[in-house]
């Protein structure tokens, strides 16, 4: 695929999930998209993020977090940052993972996600299958959302790039958190089974390891 080819399908993309947006958007609705990162790793916290975008706006490559490269995540991030009407971001720790569980704690993130936006909004767009528990205003839970929803994808890449840095700014000794971030590696289970866990992992995670 050429390069123009690329900027054609990408830019169709973007339009679609625009197209979706406007959907939930009729009456001057303002609509904040939300999504979360972190739900499967080993260790660390999970992220939420809420994101409020102009209707007009143009973010060529807007995708599922996932399916981008580190670098264009970064790009998008700086990009996101700058454009939005306003950016809520919330975090749960592991610790109160093991409290109340991953979903509990999923969904603690994104009610703090949605605490920090400073603007009123009438619409939230969630990425799966399930609503947040206990909110008022109107939801729509949409799977695979964040390349559905150009408001969700933007939260994505919101939640994941927020997540892997704070996950690189972790220092335990002999543990690689900058490059697995967590995750349930094979260098990761080597690395608990040489070191033992650490006060940043999910306990819950881990009961065939510590049994």
């Amino acid at each position: 695929m050429t390069k123009q080819e690329r900027i054609l399908r990408d830019t169709k993309h973007m339009s679609l999930m625009l197209d979706m947006d406007k959907t939930f958007q009729a009456g001057h609705k303002v609509v904040v998209g939300i999504d979360e990162a972190g739900r499967g790793p080993l260790a660390g916290d999970v992220f939420a993020a809420a994101v409020i975008l102009p209707a007009d706006i143009s973010l060529i490559g807007l995708k599922d977090s996932k399916k981008l490269s580190a670098k264009r995540r970064d790009e998008l991030f700086l990009e996101i940052n700058n454009l939005a009407l306003a950016i809520g971001i919330g975090r749960v720790s592991a610790a109160e993972i093991d409290e109340i569980n991953i979903l509990n704690a999923t969904f603690k993130a994104m009610q703090m996600a949605l605490d920090n936006i400073k603007i009123n909004y009438d619409v939230i767009l969630i990425d799966g299958n399930q609503t947040i528990p206990n909110i008022s205003c109107e939801q729509f839970a949409i799977v695979a959302g964040d390349n559905k929803s150009a408001a969700i994808s933007a939260a994505s890449i919101i939640a994941k790039v927020s997540r892997d840095r704070y996950m690189q700014t972790l220092n335990y000794h002999g543990f690689n958190f900058a490059k697995h971030k967590g995750y349930g590696t094979k260098e990761h289970y080597l690395e608990i089974d040489q070191l033992g866990i650490t006060d940043i992992h999910r306990k819950s995670f881990l009961t065939k390891v510590l049994h």
